[in-house]
């Protein structure tokens, strides 16, 4: 941080510049993050509770909740209470702590996304050396191997970002600290560096993605029974599905220059979707194409209802 910088606090437009529907959309996203939390804490509970889903792929499913439910919290109840207060200001540290958290379990999950893909490769293409390879210690390994590369990149990012002079204006057109555009100094080498790091953690991704579901495919296409092949690939879908939301809206908000491009609106709307929507969808597309899941989640439910009678 530089004695230059003159800001100490900004202004957050919120989730939306019209005032007539600031309202409706304050109420439309505390629904939305209470359903996410309800959803991201069910799967914790079942994977947690259900001695059957305390395998690999579960382990990582129950990770994947819990950086959702993280990395939702950290920016949506501060736009919340934002609009229901009354009051759009956000603090300068508040902007950084806010920022390196969001940044540290966004790059995280997209991590442990590529060690689930991983995982269902294994599975798939080597069942019968699964369980020796995918042992609880590598697991835990690579889950810590996720936060830490999240953390990593994340003081970078933080540093890169807040290394630069902010002296006005102070209003950032967005519902989280996304003000890389509101610096008064040059933001060429930031925006080219944010770009290089950011265009490393996506291919690095994509490609170990890639690679996995290319064993997986090759695998399932040796399948000789159509069931075989279709508990095979209903395994996968939901990972694949959860990748492309996330990965697609990331790769494209942040693998690209800022300046050129912003368009605060459409920034706007792409960040909803992988920062609110994705971790609300992300519970419904596990449970609802996994039995085993529901299977889970019916147990926990039904022994909830009945702890509550007796």
């Amino acid at each position: 941080m530089t004695n230059e910088t003159m800001v100490t606090e900004f202004i957050l437009k919120g989730f939306s510049d019209v005032p007539e529907l600031r309202l409706i959309s304050t109420i439309f996203f505390l629904f939305i993050y209470l359903f996410a939390l309800l959803g991201n804490i069910s799967i914790i509970a079942a994977v947690s509770r259900d001695s059957r889903l305390h395998i690999p792929m579960y382990f990582f499913l129950k990770n994947l909740s819990f950086l959702d439910m993280c990395y939702t919290t950290v920016i949506v109840p501060k736009a919340l209470i934002n609009s229901l207060m009354g009051s759009e200001v956000i603090s300068f540290w508040e902007c950084v702590a806010q920022l390196f958290l969001f940044v540290t379990l966004c790059a995280s999950e997209c991590f442990l996304l590529t060690s689930m893909a991983y995982d269902r490769c294994l599975a798939i293409y080597k069942p019968l050396l699964y369980g020796v390879i995918m042992s609880r210690k590598l697991c835990t390994e690579l889950v810590m191997v996720a936060w830490l590369s999240g953390a990593f990149y994340a003081i970078f990012h933080t540093i890169n970002t807040f290394s630069l002079q902010f002296c006005g204006p102070n209003v950032i057109d967005h519902f989280f600290c996304d003000m890389l555009v509101l610096s008064c100094s040059s933001t060429y080498v930031a925006e080219m560096l944010i770009l290089v790091e950011g265009g490393i953690l996506g291919i690095s991704s994509f490609l170990v993605t890639f690679i996995s579901y290319f064993y997986i495919v090759s695998a399932i296409l040796k399948i000789q029974s159509t069931g075989g092949k279709h508990k095979a690939f209903s395994t996968c879908a939901s990972h694949l599905l959860v990748v492309c939301l996330f990965g697609g809206t990331t790769v494209f908000t942040y693998v690209r220059p800022y300046s050129s491009q912003h368009f605060p609106a459409r920034d706007r709307l792409i960040s909803m979707l992988y920062g609110i929507i994705t971790p609300m969808l992300n519970p419904m597309i596990y449970s609802l194409r996994n039995i085993e899941v529901k299977g889970a989640l019916r147990r926990v439910l039904c022994h909830r209802v009945y702890s509550l009678q007796v």
